[in-house]
């Protein structure tokens, strides 16, 4: 029973840690190897449970996504086709090259969130044929960040905020909004196939699952109480942190 517990106020945790800022499978994924699970089957049950988390975390955030609709869709297809990839990988490939780039990814990422501001004066000016070059290259990150996401999903928050904020989104919380709808896509696709690996533990699935969902709604709803800066500045604080982790982790 106490494992139980451990696993669900951890997925509580981690739910309001992915919808503010993302990096709460840092949470979850080693209080399952605490309580037993070995590494392969916790990252596969973590993945298949997360999708609640961001079902929840997007609908606190509706009010804010009827103006990014068509970026949305946009962005619709390179997160299911790689969060599909993300997932085979996970399948067939051992973690040695993922583990290597991740904290250089994550820091990457949250430099560039942090300085989206000034990048944003270089792609939004009244240019079509930056403003093309600007949303393929948006395509194109998204699809990696979704690939990684399908494959250990912790930091992918971070990475898609980091890519909405050179497509133009300022306001973090209606990023946060647009990457809640995007990482449900992520984790729904990648957790379909991840169902079939026969490493799922459906215990602790179900329990992360109803953590997830409370977790993500409180963190969304609490997150825009606060002045947007502040969040911001806390994302990218925690981005900071997730680099350290990721990098002591693979050491």
């Amino acid at each position: 029973m106490s494992n139980y517990v451990i696993i669900l106020v951890a997925s509580i945790l981690a739910g309001a840690t992915n919808a503010i800022a993302g990096g709460g499978t840092l949470i979850t994924f080693p209080a399952l190897v605490w309580v037993g699970i070995n590494p392969l089957s916790a990252n596969i049950t973590n993945t298949v449970a997360l999708w609640t988390g961001s079902v929840t975390g997007a609908w606190a955030f509706k009010e804010r996504l009827y103006q990014t609709k068509e970026l949305l869709r946009f962005l619709t297809l390179p997160s299911l086709l790689g969060g599909i990839l993300g997932a085979y990988l996970l399948m067939i490939t051992p973690h040695k090259v993922f583990d290597f780039i991740v904290p250089f990814l994550v820091l990457f990422a949250t430099v560039v969130l942090a300085l989206n501001d000034r990048i944003n004066k270089f792609n939004l000016i009244d240019d079509r044929n930056k403003k093309n070059k600007s949303l393929v290259a948006v395509f194109i990150l998204q699809f990696l960040t979704s690939l990684y996401g399908g494959y250990f999903a912790a930091g992918i928050g971070i990475l898609m905020l980091a890519t909405l904020g050179i497509a133009g989104i300022t306001d973090i919380h209606t990023a946060n909004g647009i990457k809640n709808v995007l990482s449900l896509f992520i984790n729904i696709t990648s957790g379909l196939v991840l169902i079939f690996s026969g490493k799922v533990v459906w215990v602790y699935a179900f329990i992360l699952m109803l953590g997830f969902a409370l977790g993500g709604y409180l963190g969304a709803m609490i997150s825009q109480r606060f002045d947007g800066r502040k969040v911001k500045n806390f994302v990218v604080l925690w981005g900071f942190i997730l680099a350290v982790m990721f990098w002591v982790r693979k050491v």
